[in-house]
């Protein structure tokens, strides 16, 4: 065994652990710190899409503090992270990605998720919670309703790609507008 007395301070120029040992939010590749673009008058950090380039974060945090309906976090060739918010009662709306799988981790609150090969056949319903793993493949119809009494925060990883690179959807009616061709925030 080895003594590491109290206070010993690690720092590798290559990982992204700090000074105290603490994993940073917002480290980038190599030792570089950025924030996310900059932060708001409350300290909140202002998400923004990062890719292609490299990119590390703390996924739970960045999560928990997103509070708009779908943000565009992380846009690359083939992948696709987007942070999403579900407020109480909310749904992501009934949908079907044709050519996307998707992977969808809740980090916070509680619902329920249905899926199945057609509309009105979703016989596979199960409910979630905190550090639950939603996989969708491509072709499922399915559907996430917030069944709790706090907002759902969860990240979603589309491969490839379903959203346009920096996309950021306030509220899901702005996104429902923008999937109808109504706003060009989409």
């Amino acid at each position: 065994m080895y003594y590491v007395p109290y206070g010993y301070q690690h720092h590798c120029p290559y990982c992204a652990m700090n000074y105290y040992g603490k994993q940073s939010v917002y480290w980038t590749y190599p030792n570089e710190i950025e924030l996310a673009n900059s932060n708001d008058n409350d300290g909140r950090v202002v998400f923004k899409d990062f890719g292609p380039k490299p990119f590390v974060i703390n996924i739970n945090e960045a999560t928990n503090q997103n509070n708009s309906y779908r943000t565009a976090l992380w846009t690359g060739t083939h992948l696709q992270v987007t942070l999403m918010s579900l407020d109480v009662g909310e749904d992501i709306r009934l949908e079907m990605h044709s050519d996307v799988d998707q992977f969808i981790r809740i980090e916070q609150g509680q619902g329920i998720v249905q899926m199945g090969k057609s509309k009105d056949q979703l016989n596979f319903t199960r409910y979630v919670y905190d550090d639950s793993a939603i996989l969708l493949p491509a072709g499922t119809w399915h559907n996430l309703t917030n069944t709790g009494n706090t907002p759902l925060k969860l990240y979603s990883i589309y491969a490839p790609p379903n959203h346009p690179f920096g996309t950021v959807h306030p509220t899901k009616a702005d996104a429902v507008a923008a999937e109808e061709g109504e706003s060009p925030n989409h």
